[in-house]
């Protein structure tokens, strides 16, 4: 969900187009920033910490966000991989110790709080269900396989992790594809396509456009006005995508005509809206890349500091609104109750992200010493 902080502004005649110039990669930094506050603010609504009324201020626009971290996620790791050209062990852990550095405790943390709600009662231990069998529960989440086939399975208190479930299940997938080879290529990434299910399936299109997107856009070139028309024109879109209520429509026509009763599509549900989202963030991208958004570089410290912790955001937001809604005699028209939590929600994200994304080397350190234990494989980069 990082995106990466390399490349020059301005064009020489020796690399036109390079890879990722700063405006850009500062720009999908906000990109990323504006997406986790999109999901927080459309849990807002559903958590019961606002009203009716309220909510109706709110932009809904939750699932939205997600997709844009699908192609943002598979956009970075195209660059990465091509720029780093790391090898399948240096992929693997750097994949691994992103994820886990947030993953690991925000998921130890919220099972611990699911565990004291139960034992003081402060929940029915029916919706907590998973703190009776940790044992089967917790390695399920900690090799995200909450969302395989006909499983739909987020941890106690942790809504959003289920997109987790489809993104690391994508990057196990690119690095089969892009280091092995062969019939040890096919039969790999085959074997993860068949043990993940239809419903990953489904989303793969959208994470898989980002790496599309990366090299696409370094030969097709757009004039700067025309891109600052087509980026405006992609916000126009949305807008009115969603005034229109064709999302709902398309969620529902996907439910009806889904051919397969016995693979519930749940968390996929709304496939055929995500695809026509995640065109207008294709087209937002490719048309950021040329706008010359130069003026971010002004802000370059301030961005690169608040989206460095958007991943921790994005995670540990659900955890305290959840815990703050059962501790706290929250009054959802009171906006003094409302500010609190939020405040809350801002502070509780600092903490925990200075003890996860901020201390990732802490993890690599640990994934170092366990890719030491495993016999290297073969393998060749296809870039």
């Amino acid at each position: 969900m990082a995106a990466a902080h390399y490349g020059h502004p301005m064009a020489t005649p020796a690399a036109p187009h390079p890879p990722l110039p700063r405006p850009l990669s500062l720009y999908l930094d906000c990109c990323r920033l504006l997406a986790a506050l999109l999901v927080v603010a459309s849990h807002y609504g559903p958590y019961g910490a606002i009203t009716r009324s309220a909510n109706g201020w709110v932009p809904n626009l939750g699932r939205e966000a997600v997709i844009v971290f699908f192609v943002l996620s598979g956009f970075v790791i195209a660059y990465t991989t091509e720029q780093k050209r790391p090898s399948l062990r240096d992929y693997a852990i750097a994949r691994a110790t992103r994820i886990y550095s947030v993953a690991l405790p925000v998921l130890l943390l919220a099972f611990g709080a699911a565990a004291v709600l139960v034992w003081c009662e402060q929940v029915p231990a029916r919706h907590l269900y998973e703190t009776a069998k940790p044992w089967l529960y917790l390695p399920l989440h900690l090799l995200f396989m909450g969302e395989l086939w006909t499983v739909s399975e987020p941890p106690p208190l942790l809504g959003p992790y289920w997109s987790l479930g489809y993104e690391v299940w994508y990057y196990v997938l690119f690095g089969a594809l892009f280091y092995l080879r062969g019939s040890q290529r096919v039969l790999v990434a085959g074997a993860i396509l068949l043990f993940v299910g239809p419903k990953l399936w489904l989303l793969l299109p959208v994470w898989a456009s980002g790496v599309w997107l990366y090299r696409w856009q370094q030969t097709h070139a757009l004039g700067r006005r025309t891109a600052l028309l087509g980026w405006v024109a992609t916000f126009v879109l949305l807008a009115l995508f969603k005034l229109s209520g064709s999302d709902v429509f398309l969620r529902m026509f996907a439910r009806a005509h889904w051919p397969f009763p016995a693979v519930p599509l749940r968390s996929a549900d709304r496939f055929l809206a995500d695809y026509l989202v995640c065109v207008l963030v294709l087209a937002n991208f490719w048309c950021a890349r040329y706008a010359g958004f130069f003026g971010l570089l002004r802000c370059e410290r301030a961005i690169r500091g608040l989206s460095s912790y958007t991943f921790t955001l994005y995670l540990v937001h659900a955890l305290v609104m959840s815990l703050w809604l059962i501790l706290y005699r929250h009054d959802p028209a009171n906006a003094l109750d409302v500010a609190g939590m939020t405040v809350l929600i801002v502070v509780v994200t600092w903490m925990v992200g200075q003890l996860t994304e901020h201390r990732k080397h802490w993890f690599r350190v640990g994934f170092e010493r366990l890719a030491g234990w495993v016999r290297p494989v073969g393998v060749v980069s296809r870039f």
